[in-house]
């Protein structure tokens, strides 16, 4: 199975994303079975969905999934929806801050995961790293680009599942700051995201074959 995994760039002053030290931390690893295709997107609402989009187009991918930074996150969130609407708290790296917005006008209100995220949500808790399933991918761009690739998908009648997943800052991160939050530390994530991967590469092998031959 060949897997896009995405994570973004620091923002919002920061010089850190948990998701982005995920995803370059999971890419050099060996899974049986599983072929990952790496990409960090970056936190701007026009080019960070193209380069989704753009990534998806060049590896062909069985599946995809997407991890970004929510700061007020306890645990893994599994995002089981997307809704059409950008309402930015803090401006995108290009200095945008865009409200009450959609991000595709005319486009469905919302899509819904099509990775399996129950599965993925029991097995992140069955490794030991605390998980939740989330309502709210929020309406920035973590929700922009889990809309944009389930809406590509949808549009051009594909099977490809995708969805996201929400990780909490490292504590590298809150530390320096008095607005004490929740943190994760970096190996327990890498050990939950591990653990969605392995469960999207066994319950999605036996179709496999068929996704491979509609491509």
């Amino acid at each position: 199975m060949k897997l896009l995994l995405t994570g973004f760039e620091p923002f919002d002053k920061s010089n850190i994303n948990p998701s982005d030290q995920v995803v370059r931390a999971i890419a050099h690893e060996k899974m049986e079975g599983l072929e990952l295709c790496p990409a960090i997107l970056p936190v701007d609402r026009v080019r960070g969905p193209q380069m989704l989009i753009d990534a998806f187009k060049l590896t062909r991918p069985d599946a995809v999934l997407c991890l970004g930074e929510a700061s007020r996150r306890m645990a893994l969130s599994v995002e089981r929806v997307a809704v059409n609407l950008l309402d930015f708290r803090i401006a995108d790296n290009a200095g945008e801050k865009v409200m009450d917005e959609p991000i595709m006008p005319g486009a469905p209100a919302a899509y819904f995961a099509t990775l399996p995220v129950r599965a993925m949500y029991e097995s992140i808790r069955a490794a030991g790293v605390p998980c939740e399933l989330s309502l709210s991918a929020g309406t920035f761009l973590c929700n922009q680009v889990m809309y944009t690739i389930l809406h590509y998908v949808a549009q051009n009648r594909l099977t490809t599942p995708a969805g996201f997943i929400h990780l909490p800052r490292l504590p590298e991160q809150v530390a320096p700051t008095d607005a004490l939050g929740p943190s994760m530390g970096l190996e327990t994530m890498i050990v939950g995201i591990r653990a969605a991967i392995v469960t999207v590469r066994q319950m999605l092998g036996e179709f496999v074959p068929r996704i491979a031959e509609q491509k």
